[in-house]
């Protein structure tokens, strides 16, 4: 009984949809002053967003470029390996898609997932595991080192909200491409991926690239808290857009004419 009357606590005190957007406007505003300052400076800004399935990746990825120029901020998700790249130097391949100067790229999962699905799944052999728990620090501190502005973020959430999302998934039609049959697999080594996750974090978690965890069972609340960590941790130099003269139309203003035989479609309301 006590159980849930603390579930209706917790869903009593999720951050409201209202409350959401409310807070989340001046964050991309100040994710926008970000973006101009990046151009202005030629930084490079690279955001790692790791967790677990169903914790909200893509959504924090959306709420932080939905507003920037494309053209300026990309996001990589890449898939399974071709045959070329599992010959590569295992870097390789995400190298081509790392930031130039004034870019921001967000990797909706990176190289790590060698020490993560491909380490508890089987697809990598603990020799494999092992050299890129020893040489990922290495290959990260030259990117540093270089300039490159880089932020690593784990996404938490617990076993039962994960049952629920997935659950969400498979009768919804929109997120169904969200649930492959590895995921399905993967709900059965819940403790593996934490073990996983756990020796990832003590291998790769330093001074000059930190890991920053931030509680994903709420994923409005986690997505506000996570752009408010990565704004704090930039400078606040503030760069004034350029002023754009909008003077109006020398002549009068037409209504779109078509000449030819081909015409626009029916509302479809």
């Amino acid at each position: 009984m006590g159980d849930k009357k603390s579930d209706k606590r917790a869903k009593q005190s999720k951050l409201s949809k209202a409350d959401y957007y409310d807070r989340l406007l001046p964050l991309q505003v100040e994710l926008n002053n970000l973006a101009r300052w990046l151009q202005h400076t030629g930084k490079r800004l690279l955001i790692l967003v790791e967790g677990r399935d169903t914790a909200g990746k893509g959504g924090v990825i959306s709420a932080i470029s939905e507003t920037l120029n494309p053209r300026q901020c990309r996001t990589v998700a890449l898939g399974k390996p071709s045959e070329r790249e599992l010959g590569q130097w295992y870097f390789q391949r995400y190298v081509q898609h790392l930031p130039a100067a004034g870019e921001i790229v967000l990797f909706d999962r990176s190289w790590y997932n060698r020490a993560g699905v491909e380490s508890v799944m089987g697809f990598s052999t603990p020799e494999q595991v092992d050299a890129f728990l020893k040489q990922v620090p290495t290959f990260e501190r030259l990117l540093v080192d270089d300039g490159l502005l880089l932020f690593k973020y784990w996404l938490t959430v617990d076993q039962a909200l994960q049952e629920e999302r997935f659950a969400e998934r498979a009768i919804d039609p929109l997120k169904r491409w969200k649930l492959s049959p590895i995921d399905l697999e993967s709900r059965e080594h819940y403790e593996d991926y934490g073990r996983a996750r756990d020796r990832m974090l003590e291998a790769t978690h330093s001074k000059h690239t930190p890991w920053t965890l931030v509680d994903f069972n709420d994923q409005r609340r986690g997505r506000l808290t996570l752009i408010r960590h990565l704004l704090d941790h930039l400078p606040d130099v503030s760069v004034p857009p350029k002023e754009i003269e909008f003077p109006p139309l020398t002549r009068k203003a037409k209504k779109e004419h078509f000449g030819w035989k081909l015409k626009p479609i029916d509302p479809a309301v």
